[in-house]
């Protein structure tokens, strides 16, 4: 299926049934007064996060959500019935906002809990509501209310607690494959990644997490250059990054450095907060260097970027230092989810 991750759609939620004029008319019941019943309401639309959704493609074909109208009364005070609300379901990660005004109306990060989006019209009063001591036959009634309606953007922003960033070919899709389920393309030229990939990495029973991978960045992203820039925002969700650097570019003019630099730009110009989350330097491919080659040429990286942080040196396409960079990550998951508890807890 094609990953879709944008898509614009119109609601309008169901208008309020009218409510009516009628009187009582019965065989030796003279003067019965009114009896017109309210409307119904109209439906409300809402929208409800999915485990069984990763894309949004559905939304190209299906564009207008239109939730059913409330009935009108009827005599004897009968209510007419309630319009039917709508439900749509979303991937999980799914951001609405209106289409002009960029009003951000819900944020669906959890299962099957509806979220209202356009709510139903109010419905019509029947002319029993006007009856009162100097008005015996009112015969008034109100219509009901339109209900809510809105063109709406639906954004994806992939759930992950791991994002990869680093140029193309630079080996994120392999590491992925190594150390998870996922199986994206494979392949020895640029691009072969061409939507985000997800990935479940268990290093233990119950200890998990998620990993994405998205279309690598090139210099010139930021102003729409190449395809990353258009995915960055499924990392804006992660609470830690991995810049995945190739050590050993099959163009030898190619400057690691340089490049890794380039895309620490690219992701300044995006978003400051993003360029501003926890990172790991991860120097990958080392399998292509000869073994006393390998600390010379990592070093070298190391200082031109003048790094401070965590440094690991893997070769993801056979497996070496995955397993400790995996437990690592693990390891930073469970801490910083322990200080966010901490966080909350000092705030109630």
């Amino acid at each position: 299926m094609k990953f879709i991750d944008e898509a614009n759609i119109h609601v309008r939620a169901g208008k309020g049934g009218n409510g009516i004029v009628s009187f009582r008319r019965e065989k030796y019941i003279p003067m019965g007064g009114p009896d017109g019943g309210d409307g119904g309401d109209g439906g409300s639309v809402y929208v409800v996060g999915s485990h069984d959704l990763n894309t949004l493609a559905d939304f190209r074909n299906t564009r207008k959500y239109i939730a059913e109208d409330g009935k009108a009364g009827q005599g004897r005070n009968k209510t007419g019935r309630k319009g039917e609300d709508i439900y749509i379901q979303v991937p999980l990660g799914t951001t609405i906002t209106t289409l002009e005004q960029e009003e951000l109306i819900a944020d669906v990060d959890h299962v099957d809990q509806p979220i209202l989006i356009a709510r139903g019209g109010f419905h019509g009063l029947g002319n029993t509501r006007f009856k009162s001591s100097t008005n015996r036959a009112p015969r008034q009634c109100s219509e009901g209310t339109p209900g809510e309606q809105f063109d709406l953007k639906l954004e994806l922003k992939v759930l992950a607690d791991v994002g990869l960033l680093g140029l193309p070919n630079a080996g994120k899709s392999t590491f992925i494959r190594a150390v998870s389920a996922a199986r994206p393309k494979v392949a020895d030229y640029p691009f072969t990644t061409l939507h985000p990939n997800l990935g479940v990495v268990s290093v233990a029973p119950h200890r998990s997490f998620v990993i994405a991978d998205i279309p690598g960045l090139i210099e010139g992203a930021s102003e729409g250059v190449g395809l990353g820039i258009r995915f960055l925002k499924h990392l804006q969700r992660t609470r830690l990054l991995l810049h995945i650097i190739d050590v050993a570019p099959l163009d030898e003019q190619q400057d690691p450095v340089d490049d890794a630099n380039k895309i620490l730009q690219e992701l300044q110009n995006y978003d400051d907060s993003l360029y501003a989350k926890t990172r790991w330097l991860v120097l990958n491919k080392l399998d292509l260097l000869p073994e006393a080659e390998q600390d010379q040429r990592c070093q070298a990286i190391i200082d031109g970027l003048d790094w401070q942080g965590p440094v690991y040196k893997i070769s993801a396409i056979n497996n070496n230092g995955v397993d400790q960079l995996c437990y690592d990550i693990m390891d930073y998951m469970e801490q910083t989810q322990s200080d966010i508890v901490e966080i909350d807890d000092d705030a109630e």
